[in-house]
């Protein structure tokens, strides 16, 4: 051991040169450690199966949360299609309610055309029309004032008008069987029970309606008007062959604010006759009073009624009445309303239910916004779920934070502890016990194969000088880099430990006594050969003993006799002046 003043220059770049070349040492050992397969760990990476479970639960708990949303969806969709078929059920019936007037006077009249009554003031009002047919317009009433007056063009215009003639099979029964009609119209508005404007357009030529406020002024033009309207022209047999109500959307009258109306038309015919027409005349105003009886119980929302063609016809949202549908939308309703008579959509921020009526060539629409099913029992159940799976999942992540790191901190502490037990912690080398152990494997490996084995038992001289002369830090740092140098020097499959204060071994598989005497004068030389900077200014030579034994001397694999053996030869070494190898017993030359 030899101590060397240096300049702080040479200091530095010693210290650097030492440094690197420890770095070098301790890469081959943590390779090393890194390919003992004794180092691997019960488990291996756990912080993925704790990502695994985690991932797992929050999965399930999502696809049960969705699923029970699913539901609750699939209800409120139910829930939906339920209540606008109840609402179209009670529309039908009040149109029913309605409409059966009609068949009632048409009931009336087929039985005055098969039957009429003989009273005199009827021959009255016969003998009355046939002294004005001809005229341009005319007007037959009672004079008890107790049927509504019959308005008529002349002979001339019917001949005209090719859907017009007056050469039928009865008449003057005809013309009694619409004063008739008018009577029952009269006592019906005396009493208030039709709400709702009464034709009877004849083919005759002549009309008569509840109205009572209608005058004579302009009956050709009247006349003119209701004889062109599609709910009479489409009356014909080839039109109606079913001879039942039609409905249809006509432009009303100028007094009409809205400008609609929608007309529910039965044909007049007796013995395969076609009379005329009688027709029921619904405003969008009455449409509304009867759609809103029909949703009585209901809770307030966006109740529409369509025609078949999608034209508005009532609405009981009015602020929402100009909140229509885009070409696609309607396109995309006119082909369900053909595919089926009841189902939903959505678009966008909407739901439609919606069901056709049974008596009424339309449907009844139920809009549903966003906002109004975020306000429903379905809606707050769907956000408390959301909500608690929020929270749910919130809280997992918590966990699964806490708990990934406890787990990296406890595989952490597992791997340091594993180390702690297998390795010495100042020169990263084996210690004792795990040295031999893994030993022992590699002998009994060598020995199946028929492999020689080697031991190297290495001492460093005079090492208690250094902890006293410069203190037990340098001590160490010349442990642990002489632990590097001796590693540099040894194959990948060798092994090395420290068994003692300043003791090493060092176990060469596949290796021969004369291999391994030349591995091990290597190691003396490079540690013999190399200054330790102990700290700037001060530096250290030290050297080393060491002893050899081999399998190939007595054929034997048994470590604990090997290392024996190669202890001797050290002390041998160290007897005949340090800093030597000793390969054979005996002083002399053996060494």
């Amino acid at each position: 051991m030899t101590g060397i003043t240096s300049t702080p220059g040479q200091c530095r770049a010693l210290l650097y040169s030492i440094q690197s070349e420890n770095n070098n040492g301790v890469s081959v050992l943590l390779t090393a450690r890194a390919n003992n397969p004794l180092a691997v760990n019960g488990i291996k990476n756990p912080g993925r199966v704790v990502n695994v479970c985690f991932f797992t639960v929050i999965l399930f708990a999502t696809l049960l949360t969705w699923r029970e949303i699913v539901v609750l969806e699939d209800s409120w969709v139910a829930s939906q299609r339920n209540s606008i078929a109840d609402v179209a059920h009670q529309l039908d019936g009040e149109l029913q309610m309605a409409t059966g007037q009609l068949f009632f006077y048409r009931s009336g009249m087929q039985s005055a055309l098969e039957n009429p009554l003989g009273w005199s003031v009827l021959q009255q009002a016969r003998e009355a029309y046939q002294s004005k047919r001809a005229e341009d317009s005319w007007s037959v009433y009672l004079n008890n004032q107790r049927t509504l007056k019959v308005f008529g063009i002349s002979d001339a215009r019917v001949a005209a008008t090719p859907l017009l003639s007056r050469d039928t099979p009865k008449q003057d029964d005809e013309l009694y069987a619409a004063l008739e009609g008018g009577y029952l119209l009269r006592l019906a508005s005396a009493y208030n029970s039709a709400p709702y404007q009464f034709y009877y357009v004849s083919r005759a030529g002549y009309y008569l309606t509840s109205d009572t406020d209608a005058s004579a002024d302009d009956t050709v033009a009247a006349f003119s008007a209701l004889i062109a309207k599609p709910w009479f022209v489409n009356q014909t047999g080839r039109r109606n062959p079913a001879r039942g109500i039609r409905w249809s959307m006509v432009n009303g009258e100028a007094s009409n604010q809205d400008g609609r109306q929608i007309v529910a038309s039965l044909p007049l015919d007796f013995e395969r006759y076609w009379y005329g027409v009688l027709s029921m005349i619904f405003t969008p105003a009455q449409m509304r009073e009867l759609l809103e009886r029909a949703i009585q119980g209901e809770k307030a929302s966006d109740f529409r009624l369509y025609d078949s063609s999608l034209t508005p016809i009532a609405f009981m949202n009015e602020s929402r009445s100009a909140d229509g549908f885009s070409p696609v939308e309607k396109a995309q309703l006119s082909r369900a309303f053909e595919e089926d008579t009841r189902g939903g959509l959505r678009f966008d921020t909407r739901y439609v239910s919606w069901q056709k009526l049974r008596c009424f060539d339309g449907v009844v629409l139920r809009v549903n916004y966003l906002s109004e099913g975020v306000r429903s029992d379905f809606g707050e159940m769907s956000i408390a779920l959301g909500l608690l799976w929020l929270l749910f999942t919130s809280l997992l992540l918590l966990s699964w934070a806490v708990i990934r790191r406890m787990v990296h901190n406890m595989s952490a502490l597992q791997a340091s502890l594993q180390w702690q037990a297998w390795y010495d912690g100042l020169t990263a080398l084996y210690n004792r016990n795990s040295l031999f152990d893994a030993a022992a494997k590699v002998a009994a490996a060598c020995e199946a194969r028929g492999e020689p084995l080697a031991v190297i038992q290495l001492d460093l001289d005079h090492f208690k000088r250094i902890n006293d002369t410069y203190g037990h830090q340098a001590g160490d740092k010349v442990l642990s880099q002489t632990a590097a140098m001796m590693a540099e020097k040894i194959r990948e499959g060798d092994l090395i430990g420290r068994v003692g204060g300043e003791e090493f071994c060092i176990i060469l598989p596949d290796t021969s006594l004369e291999e391994a005497c030349a591995v091990a004068e290597r190691i003396r030389g490079r540690i013999y050969r190399r200054e330790i900077l102990l700290s700037c200014g001060q530096s250290v030579r030290i050297s080393a003993s060491l002893g050899i034994s081999a399998s190939d001397e007595n054929d034997s694999y048994d470590i604990e006799h090997l290392q024996s053996v190669a202890d001797k030869r050290l002390y041998l070494a160290k007897q005949q002046g340090r800093n030597r190898v000793c390969c054979r017993d005996g002083i002399g030359e053996s060494c």
